[in-house]
């Protein structure tokens, strides 16, 4: 485990609203929550947008948020609807309450909490409009344990998005990073159409093609402790025809 970067102050009392969805997840919630609230950054908050998992995360997150009542908050969804609908959802209500800077992180604990405060620190001394923790940059690395085919299915997801977007981003799936509030109402959630993982992509090439910078940092990321993988079938047919639909959906956006 990484030591987090101690930030000066006013940065490290900025708001800052870490959005989590969450699926199954009542084995990783607490000890993620646990991680991220001992971080030396005081305006930090954990919103939990939860997708009525049938393992009860929902109740473990209410109990979470009744002993944090000030640095927790619970949304309940409906259903599985996937993990773009939760993250429009959280981050919707995360800007709605004030925050100032977005974080996107998993619930598997494959992203490092301690990893958060030096990518913020990233943000506020540059003019990116958003950090990405990514496996695929100089000193980033991967879990000796991921297996070998999401390996390469990553790799592979990475050129082929890249080959048909164009977009300069070595992680373009990456799922942990920060944004600041204003590039995120430049995109404009109701832009986002995007149900399952390639919601990370439509993300990033909205974020290219309006003009804001990103930057890409390096985390080294773990393979999940506990439950299983949400990645389906239909999940890889959507990204697979993501990249096409971005070029005909997203070609008049401009900065």
């Amino acid at each position: 485990m990484i030591e987090p970067v101690q930030l000066p102050s006013p940065w490290r009392d900025v708001r800052l609203t870490v959005v989590v969805p969450t699926y199954n997840e009542a084995g990783n919630l607490p000890v993620l929550v646990e991680r991220l609230l001992a971080l030396p950054l005081p305006g930090l908050k954990v919103l939990v947008a939860d997708d009525n998992s049938p393992d009860g995360t929902g109740e473990v997150a209410d109990k979470l948020a009744i002993e944090h009542p000030e640095r927790v908050e619970v949304v309940h969804r409906p259903g599985k609807e996937g993990l773009g609908r939760a993250y429009v959802d959280g981050i919707g209500r995360a800007l709605d309450g004030g925050a100032e800077y977005v974080a996107q992180m998993d619930a598997d604990l494959s992203h490092p909490p301690e990893a958060l405060p030096g990518m913020l620190g990233a943000l506020l001394s540059t003019q990116a409009g958003v950090v990405i923790g990514s496996r695929y940059v100089p000193g980033g690395e991967l879990d000796e344990n991921w297996p070998l085919y999401r390996r390469a299915l990553s790799g592979w997801a990475n050129l082929y998005v890249h080959t048909l977007l164009r977009v300069r981003i070595r992680d373009l799936t990456a799922g942990f990073k920060i944004w600041r509030a204003d590039a995120l109402r430049d995109i404009g959630l109701e832009r986002v159409q995007s149900n399952g993982y390639s919601f990370q992509v439509e993300m990033h090439y909205l974020a290219t093609k309006l003009g804001h910078t990103i930057l890409e940092v390096p985390i080294r990321f773990e393979e999940r402790r506990d439950g299983a993988s949400k990645m389906t079938t239909a999940t890889k047919i959507e990204s697979a025809l993501m990249p096409f639909k971005l070029r005909t959906r997203h070609r008049n956006i401009a900065p």
